[in-house]
């Protein structure tokens, strides 16, 4: 919406600009009046080479801005990714480190041991059976 208005408003001055020039050529003398509407006619070739500058001009410096952004945003997004990827390291560190510090249940140890002992006295039986 406010781009409209500004475009509007542009164009509006744009207008006012060629005619007050106009009018002010007519006042000094330089622009003879036939009677026609001649004043609100303008000099194409001027304002081709005037447009086709100003074109160039702005088209690169919005080149170089939109460069300039590119690079600007790509590294912001590079650091971003490595301080998650050191991030994540190191909460993948804290979770190896809390694991080994847990020392396994007394209990525990002792039932996987009794396990142990009853495989193997399963895999004699098995074997004496063999026989």
């Amino acid at each position: 919406m406010y781009s409209l208005l500004i475009l509007f408003f542009a164009s509006l001055l744009g207008i006012a600009f060629m005619i007050e020039r106009k009018l002010l050529m007519l006042q000094n003398g330089k622009l003879p009046y036939d009677g026609k509407d001649s004043f609100l006619e303008t000099p194409y070739e001027e304002w081709k080479e005037l447009a086709i500058r100003n074109v160039k001009k702005h088209g690169y410096t919005g080149l170089v801005a939109m460069i300039r952004y590119y690079v600007i945003s790509a590294n912001y997004l590079k650091n971003k990714y490595e301080q998650a990827k050191t991030k994540v390291k190191s909460l993948s560190k804290k979770n190896l480190s809390v694991e080994e510090k847990i020392e396994v249940n007394g209990f525990l140890k002792m039932i996987t041991e009794y396990k142990q002992k009853i495989r193997d006295i399963k895999d004699r039986v098995k074997e004496e059976e063999n026989l």
